[in-house]
């Protein structure tokens, strides 16, 4: 069990309860100890608009925007709780929540105003974020290097479109019926795609894959989203050149990596070309609107080298 998921898990509840709770006030309880069974007996029942009251109106802002992520997040940490919940007071007035076997301390305290206690969210809400986006942005990169690797593999395919031109894919999913993507299905025996693997592991954690692109909408995928750049510009080494030839992509190839929620699913943006080296930069609030504007691989000096 990876301790980034056991210690942020319960904050992610299932998008309905928070318009349940919007309007709710939040529980408070006489003794930690009454606040400990009402939590073990919250995530036992799956209750999630018990939860929400537990945690009150605060939590709404740590929902990443993933419903897979928060869905797996919720049953993983409903495990540990099924082990062990423990108390570790810290002075008079907080207490410290020990989560399963391995007593994983988590990171929302409960903590004493007046006669009560209450689940101090807003305190937690700083390392929540900083576990959850690290976990987020690692894997935004390592999905970057498999990119790189999936293309590589399909510009060395033997007609993976069937017109006999070496070329790079300009489509992460394939069009039905073709090969122009870095997915396709398959079926049993068959050679996988270039991402067929990474969409398989996606699946098992139960990402949606439309059956054709823009088919149920854009889902994140671990709080990111992806998309292909088909040129690159004045900064990118080479100048400013189109990766499309005659309707090919045999110049170069280039991914852009982006947060589905800034400042909660993830902060940094990422770029990556064919030459494999990731730089990441911050965008800020506007990350979305900005990426939209993107059209090209052009990492200035405002972009750093990822591991400096």
């Amino acid at each position: 069990m990876q301790v980034v998921l056991v210690l942020f898990a319960l904050t992610l509840l299932p998008a309905p309860s928070f318009a349940a709770s919007s309007g709710t006030a939040q529980r408070s309880f006489a003794s930690p100890e009454e606040a400990r069974q009402a939590l073990v007996a919250a995530v036992q029942a799956k209750n999630h608009a018990e939860l929400a009251a537990i945690f009150g109106p605060a939590q709404q802002e740590l929902e990443p925007g993933d419903p897979v992520e928060q869905a797996a997040e919720f049953e993983d940490f409903a495990h540990e709780v099924g082990e062990a919940v423990a108390l570790e007071p810290q002075g008079e007035t907080k207490v410290i929540v020990k989560i399963g076997d391995e007593k994983w301390p988590f990171p929302i305290p409960l903590v004493k105003k007046g006669e009560h206690w209450f689940f101090d969210t807003v305190q937690g809400r700083e390392e929540i974020l900083t576990r959850r986006i690290g976990h987020n942005e690692l894997l935004a990169i390592n999905v970057c290097r498999s990119y790189l690797d999936a293309q590589r593999e399909y510009y060395n395919m033997p007609e993976p479109d069937g017109d006999q031109i070496p070329k790079y894919a300009q489509h992460l999913i394939s069009r039905p019926g073709r090969h122009n993507g870095l997915y396709w299905p398959t079926i049993p025996g068959e050679k996988p795609s270039p991402l067929g693997p990474l969409v398989a592991k996606a699946k098992e954690e139960g990402y949606f894959l439309p059956g054709k692109p823009g088919e149920g909408g854009r889902r994140p995928f671990h709080g990111y989203f992806f998309k292909i750049l088909k040129k690159q510009g004045k900064s990118a080494p080479g100048g400013k050149f189109s990766y499309v030839i005659n309707g090919n992509m045999v110049a170069g190839h280039a991914l852009i990596a982006y947060p589905s929620r800034w400042g909660v699913s993830g902060v940094m943006t990422f770029i990556v070309n064919q030459r494999g080296r990731v730089y990441q930069k911050n965008l800020g609030p506007k990350t979305a609107e900005l990426v939209k504007k993107i059209d090209a691989y052009n990492p200035d000096l405002s972009w750093k080298l990822v591991g400096q």
